[in-house]
């Protein structure tokens, strides 16, 4: 199914070039993945999910039952993994990253979690059909160019429930008044809107749930908050004193550290498995 001859699996994959027509080499490189989440995993000593996760497990835990097997997709350094672990039968988890799978059979051996399933594997490139009474993904569709294929195999491999989550915008607000004074800005170019509309064109109408959440990032010097806020600026050339003069609208100082707060959104995108 088409909307005007518009194919959106196609819009996806032009859209993981970055603004200069290039693949980004953690998309197309595996070694360059792992060395990521390597790095990142280092960072963890121990489990603690983002502070905006809370608010959305709350979202997610409701769509589930305590007799699912749920698998999840690409759990990262587990921010839905344990509290779905808690509440659920079993949970199988599957990451392409063997730090990350290293990382969560530590916490969960730790926490002293025996119901927990974890796989070293690629979700879209595992030609297994295992079923799961839900799959659930968030945040993890970044590397998937054939996005039509990967929503349908979570699918397929659903007997009850499919949902896919993503965070999405609005960017912060610094940058999109920037770009209304003519700065050109590395704006995201795939949101969770694309995934509903592959969803439609495949013929699959989703119920979305948005949450609203909030960020709140601390830095502990001006310069610091100015290095990490000019990032998306893709202008060779710009006007330091205007973008910290925009940007100080936004940033508020306190005790010495300086705080920079926004809105921003999650989306939960769910249906019951299709079956042709």
């Amino acid at each position: 199914m088409k909307t005007d001859n518009f194919d959106y699996i196609e819009l996806w994959k032009e859209s993981m070039l970055n603004p200069y027509g290039i693949m980004p080499n953690r998309l197309k490189d595996d070694a360059a993945e792992e060395a990521f989440w390597s790095s990142k995993v280092a960072e963890k000593k121990q489990h603690k999910a983002d502070p905006y996760a809370k608010h959305v497990q709350r979202e997610l835990l409701a769509l589930l039952k305590k007799d699912d097997h749920v698998l999840e997709i690409g759990p990262g350094w587990g921010n839905y993994t344990f509290e779905i672990a808690k509440e659920v039968r079993k949970l199988t988890c599957i990451d392409s990253s063997k730090s990350i799978i290293g990382f969560l059979e530590s916490q969960a051996n730790e926490k002293g979690f025996e119901n927990m399933e974890l796989i070293h594997d690629k979700w879209e490139s595992d030609t297994k059909r295992d079923r799961y009474d839900v799959v659930f993904g968030f945040n993890c569709y970044y590397r998937m160019t054939e996005i039509g294929q990967t929503l349908l195999k979570m699918n397929e491999s659903a007997a009850r429930l499919v949902i896919v989550g993503m965070t999405t915008g609005p960017e912060k607000p610094h940058y999109m008044e920037l770009k209304q004074r003519g700065y050109t800005i590395n704006l995201r170019k795939r949101d969770y809107i694309h995934i509903l509309n592959v969803l439609y064109q495949l013929g699959i109408l989703a119920d979305c749930k948005i949450v609203k959440l909030k960020s709140k990032k601390i830095y502990s010097t001006h310069e610091e908050m100015m290095r990490d806020n000019t990032t998306k600026i893709l202008d060779e050339h710009f006007s330091y004193d205007e973008v910290k003069t925009i940007l100080n609208k936004y940033v508020v100082e306190k005790e010495g550290v300086f705080e920079y707060e926004y809105p921003f959104h999650a989306a939960l995108m769910y249906w019951n498995p299709r079956r042709n």
